[in-house]
Order: C-alpha cells, then sequence, then structure tokens
C-alpha cells in the first residue's frame, strides 16, 4: 500500500508540474519549507515523556488549538505539544500564536517523509485537527506505536460522498484511527458509515466555540478599535473572510447605506494575504482613502471628512475585529466554490451576522442559527445592500439577532474538555500497551 501511494502521489505530482513551478516562480507559492516536508525534517524532540503531536492544515484549524494547548497546559504541564501545519500562513500564525511550542511543516504523504518524521518526533498521539486522512502519516504513527485521533473531526455531505467512493481502499486507514471526536451527531454518524467502528467515535461538540471571545471589550478589540481610528460612535460594518468579487459587493452595500447613515465605518478582511495588495489598490481606484492596518495606528477622521476604508492586512487579527462589528458579513459565501467561513466568531461578539447562499462546509451551524433567527441569509449583492440598510434602520432588531447568535454561542462551550478527556485515554492507552 504505502509503494502504489507513493506512486500515485508522484503521478499527481508529475501532471501538476507545470501549474505549480509556474506559480513557485511567480509569487513564491509552494517554495517554503519544500525540503522539510519532501524529506521529513520535522525537529527532532528531545524529551521523553508524554507527546501530542497537533497537525492542523492552516490557519483555522492553528487558531482553534488555542482553548486546547491553553487547557491542556492547565491539566498536564509535564506532557509536550507540538504542531505541525501545511502552509507558510499557517507555520506563521502557529509560531506568533505559540512561541513556546515546537510547530514545523508537516512531511507530505510520501512513506519515507512520514516515517522520518515520526522517529524524529516521537508522538504518545497523532491529532489531526478536523479532517486530514493522510493514509502514510497514520499507518507511520501507528508502526511507532502512537495512538491516532481526529477531533474536532468534521465529515460534511459531500467529503463524506467523496470518501464513499473510496472506502474500500480507505478501509486500512480508518481502521487504524483510535478515536473521532466529532463535532456534531451527523459528522460522527458519517465516519461510522465509512467504516470506522462505532465504539471509536464520540461527540465532543465543536473546539471552536471555546476559543470564540465573546466580550466586546476585551484588550485586543480595544487596541484596534484605537490604532484603526474608530470611535465610539460609529457604526461598524465588518467583511471579513472575503474572497474576489465578495469586496465589491460590501462597498457597493456599505456606500449606499452611508447616504442616510454617515457615521457608518467599511472594514475588509480579505481571507488571503495573497490579495491584500490588490484589494488596497482596487480600493485607491474606486477613489476610497484607505487605512492599512500594517501601516500602524491611524487617527479618526474629521467629522466633516470622508471616512477612510479599513483594510485589515495583517495575519491572525480577524477574531478581534469582529468584535468591532455591529454588522458582520462573513466571506467566502456570496459566490460558489468556497463553501462559506466560520460564522461563529461574529456570532459569539453579538454582531447581527449575514452570509451568502454558498456555506457547504458549516450547513448545520447554519441551519442552528437560522432556526434561532440568530443570523441572515443572503442571495447576492443587491441582498446584502439591502439587509445593511435594515440593520441599521432597525438597531433594536439587529441587536435582538445578535444577542440570539451570541446566546447560541454560549450554550456550545465544554468542547475542549470532552476532546482532552478522549486524548487522556488515548495516552493511558499507549502506556498500558507499552507496559504489557
Amino acid at each position: 500500500m504505502p509503494l502504489v501511494l507513493n506512486l500515485i502521489y508522484v503521478a499527481t505530482l508529475i501532471v501538476l508540474s507545470p501549474v505549480i513551478a509556474f506559480r513557485m516562480v511567480r509569487s513564491g507559492k509552494y517554495r517554503d519549507g519544500l525540503w522539510e516536508k519532501f524529506s521529513g525534517d520535522a525537529p527532532n524532540r528531545m524529551g521523553e515523556g508524554p507527546c501530542l503531536w497537533f497537525h492542523a492544515v492552516s490557519v483555522g484549524e492553528v487558531l482553534l488549538l488555542r482553548p486546547l494547548v491553553r487547557e491542556m497546559a492547565r491539566r498536564r504541564p509535564n506532557w509536550e505539544i507540538v504542531i505541525s501545519t501545511t502552509t507558510p500562513t499557517g507555520l506563521a500564525v502557529a509560531r506568533r500564536t505559540f512561541p513556546e511550542l515546537i510547530t514545523f511543516y508537516a512531511p507530505f504523504d510520501f512513506s519515507w517523509a512520514t516515517r522520518r518524521a515520526m522517529a524524529r518526533v516521537r508522538p504518545t498521539v497523532l491529532a489531526l485537527v478536523e479532517l486530514e486522512l493522510w493514509p502514510n502519516l497514520i499507518r507511520a504513527a501507528k508502526r511507532s506505536g502512537a495512538n491516532v485521533a481526529v477531533i474536532n473531526a468534521r465529515l460534511s455531505e459531500r467529503s463524506h460522498r467523496g470518501y464513499r467512493r473510496i472506502r474500500g481502499p480507505l478501509g486500512p486507514t480508518l481502521h487504524r484511527i483510535d478515536a473521532v471526536a466529532a463535532q456534531d451527531e451527523d459528522y460522527a454518524r458519517r465516519f461510522v458509515d465509512l467504516g470506522v467502528p462505532v465504539d471509536r467515535v464520540s461527540v465532543t461538540g465543536s473546539v471552536k466555540f471555546d476559543g470564540l471571545e465573546s466580550d466586546r471589550n476585551n484588550a485586543k478589540t480595544r487596541k484596534l478599535r484605537t490604532e484603526l481610528g474608530l470611535t465610539a460612535a460609529d457604526l461598524i460594518f465588518v467583511a471579513g473572510s472575503t474572497m474576489d468579487g465578495e469586496e465589491e459587493a460590501a462597498l457597493a452595500a456599505y456606500r449606499a447605506a452611508r447616504r442616510d447613515h454617515p457615521r457608518l465605518r467599511l472594514v475588509l478582511v480579505p481571507r488571503h494575504a495573497e490579495r491584500f495588495e490588490a484589494v488596497a489598490r482596487w480600493l485607491e481606484s474606486e477613489g476610497e482613502t484607505v487605512v492599512r492596518r500594517s501601516e500602524g495606528p491611524a487617527s479618526p477622521p474629521p467629522p466633516s471628512g470622508s471616512a477612510p476604508v479599513v483594510l485589515i492586512d495583517t495575519l491572525g487579527e480577524l477574531g478581534a475585529v469582529w468584535g468591532l462589528a455591529d454588522v458582520a458579513f462573513v466571506g467566502g459565501s456570496l459566490l460558489p466554490g468556497r463553501g462559506g467561513q466560520n460564522m461563529m466568531e461574529p456570532a459569539a461578539y453579538g454582531a447581527s451576522v449575514m452570509f451568502g447562499p454558498h456555506t457547504a462546509n458549516f450547513r448545520e451551524t447554519v441551519a442552528q442559527l437560522l432556526a434561532r433567527d440568530a443570523a441572515r441569509r443572503v442571495a447576492g449583492a443587491g441582498e446584502l445592500a439591502a439587509r445593511l440598510r435594515e440593520d441599521l434602520d432597525e438597531p433594536e432588531k439587529a441587536a435582538a439577532r445578535g444577542e440570539a447568535g451570541r446566546r447560541f454561542v454560549l450554550a456550545q462551550h465544554g468542547a475542549s474538555g470532552r476532546t482532552l478527556h478522549e486524548l487522556d485515554r488515548l495516552v493511558e492507552s499507549s502506556h498500558a500497551q507499552k507496559s504489557a
């Protein structure tokens, strides 16, 4: 099986090599950490105690580890934690968020790379965040004596259908998984349907809820408000995690609403760092004055002056930016192909939350929010503008919707503790196996 997978991966790389080479030359994409990924050159862990290796594919998965790492440090201060990720932005955020931990690029799923990385890290438990079913990595973990868990596990209907088609070849990998800590009952049932033994699957809830800030007066949000030149009298419309095409919709909605609400301010947070510069240039070409977060503190605009658009062109601050929002639009949802982004962060602050029709990645969350009248789905740019005006014209209704979302989020807390209980059990099981 490892040899077959290696051949499949090599063939895929050969087919995609022209595209990969073009992007490497043009933007430097895929270049960073290439040797570490290909060779499995992970850090050589020196300790001999229990070790949890969390693999988080990118920024979102890295950030949701914050409550888990915090709680683990409190409960098990003698356990080592290491974090791997796949993307340069993910690694940058991991190093900034967890400066005290070992952080590194995960190996490509070649047998030699996963085997070498596993020998260097020597984890007690390999914990894959959300859904990272890499067969050679899981196989190398089990052969090294580690237990394997999928934590905060989610399996969308689309992914479930795809995995069902390869359920036969994927079977050995699924049977090597020792625990699946699923976000909800639907995800748990889908893992069982794929072949994970039912006694290894539990519902622990979503760790994202535990990591959500709900206090608008937190230090990071207060600092942002001051440094971005925003005042307490401003009404703030945050469009976050936006993709190409969504900034245009947000700007059009903002411009239309400002006619009746001159204190309205727009804060844009593009999803991908490589688009920061292009979005800034586009805003300027549209005649907007732009305050860029990367350029340092800004001053409040004069009362009679045209308020600038705020562009957050830094990484890892969106969670605090949502705390500024009176009205929040969650991107990756207005146009097809992305499946939406995490709408629970602005909901936790009590913002009036909106998102587009394309939210397949958060289907259950969307259903829960809509059922509680705690968010609104908009069909397109025109409806986004209309709903923004409604929220500003009827602030009591918008506030009630936001409070419903906040209550829902706060009621979900506790997933971190339940997830750590599963990891505790796997560490104990590993020690028992080694002692036998």
